[in-house]
């Protein structure tokens, strides 16, 4: 799977997709995007404690999605909003070697008196994103960025509301989801946040963006804007696949790692990437694109238990049946009554799915007897699973319903 880089740009049917990292004045980068196949998903009950100061801790470690309205009330609601969030958002630093700029000679005479070695240990601001702090749990305060805005990092500081720099530990990172938790001692956490529900959006309810679009100096900066899909299924040049949540609050470079605010004051999405231009240069505005809470709080809670993920696959690319065209419905066959599910544009050769007999314009409709209505909802499902379980699906080709089992590989 292709690896986030600065400088490196991902199309996705003709625009250039984008993740919005760094600083420096570029827009650059590109999310790998998840395919459906897989982590594992936690499981258990939690404890969490609202304290007095606002901080949500726990001893499990494991975080979880709150019970969430759909939003949908007056967007003047979106200053409390903010104030709920606002104190839990970060800065993170990623601090690398600074560059020398010694011509050739030079450079050979300052390692002769060791001045190569002063530059190794010099470090500078390579770039800046945001950053999340979620809960407290075991002494520590755990915080959600992205991973493309920690990749690279000699070192990384997290930078408070109250302007505090703070040393920041790697619990763990996904290059895939592009999410990553650092950890810093509890005792300095101001705030927590809460995540809501994601599955429960609405196409055209307000939404706020919380970040540090530019660095640090502009820390908590907010933008407001609507849900313009809750399920976008987004395709990169290395054949990998990842479902977002559509909005128009504006999201600049800094920006990713930080929360997607419903007016309940709840982290529905952790911001990631944007649509700039298209091929021939034509500017575009207005879509961001934010990781969806629900597999957020899933790759979190693995990664803080585990530290990496471990993903079973089907072997499939696919879609939400909400997303297909009447046209391509017809030539499926299928019918009208199915409203949820997942379409299947392609199976990959040598995988679970190609020995199962699925096909291309194959609609998944249950996993294990759940209803699934869209990637995110097969993801989640999927990700419980082991690798070298037995699955079941229930699938409907050519307008009939039938179920398949395969062997999660």
């Amino acid at each position: 799977m292709a690896k986030n880089q600065e400088g490196q740009n991902s199309t996705n049917k003709g625009w250039k997709l984008v993740t919005v990292s760094a600083v420096a004045g570029l827009l650059a980068g590109s999310i790998p995007f998840a395919s459906v196949g897989a982590y594992n998903a936690l499981s258990g009950n939690q404890s969490v404690v609202q304290t007095s100061n606002g901080v949500s801790s726990n001893t499990s470690g494991a975080t979880k999605l709150q019970n969430t309205s759909t939003g949908s009330s007056n967007s003047g609601s979106m200053t409390s909003a903010f104030n709920k969030v606002s104190a839990a958002v970060v800065s993170v630093s990623n601090l690398q070697p600074a560059k020398s700029s010694q011509n050739s000679l030079s450079s050979y005479f300052g390692q002769m008196y060791g001045d190569d070695e002063k530059a190794k240990s010099t470090l500078q601001t390579a770039s800046e994103g945001s950053g999340l702090i979620y809960q407290t749990a075991n002494g520590k305060g755990y915080i959600v960025t992205n991973n493309h805005v920690i990749e690279g990092a000699t070192k990384l500081q997290v930078i408070l509301n109250t302007g505090e720099a703070i040393d920041a530990n790697v619990v763990g990172s996904d290059s895939v989801t592009d999410l990553a938790v650092l950890s810093i001692d509890s005792a300095k956490v101001p705030a927590t946040a809460d995540f809501g529900n994601s599955d429960n959006l609405e196409p055209g309810q307000p939404v706020i963006a919380i970040g540090s679009p530019l660095g640090s100096q502009y820390a908590t900066s907010v933008t407001q804007g609507i849900i313009s899909a809750k399920s976008r299924t987004l395709n990169s040049n290395s054949g990998t696949q990842t479902t977002v949540i559509q909005t128009d609050a504006a999201i600049n470079p800094g920006n990713s790692g930080g929360p997607l605010v419903n007016s309940d004051g709840q982290v529905v999405g952790i911001n990631s990437m944007k649509l700039a231009q298209s091929q021939d240069g034509t500017n575009v505005e207005g879509m961001g694109f934010a990781i969806p809470s629900d597999e957020v709080v899933t790759i979190i809670n693995q990664l803080v238990e585990k530290g990496s993920i471990t993903r079973p696959k089907i072997g499939v690319r696919v879609a939400s049946v909400s997303e297909m065209t009447q046209q391509l419905r017809q030539k499926v066959q299928l019918p009208d009554s199915v409203t949820g599910g997942v379409y299947i544009a392609s199976v990959d050769d040598n995988t679970s799915a190609k020995q199962a007999g699925i096909q291309s314009g194959d609609v998944i409709t249950k996993f294990e007897g759940h209803a699934v209505n869209s990637v995110t909802e097969l993801h989640s499902l999927l990700y419980q699973k082991q690798v070298g379980d037995t699955i079941s699906l229930e699938i409907v080709r050519a307008g009939q319903t039938q179920t398949v089992s395969l062997k999660l590989n």
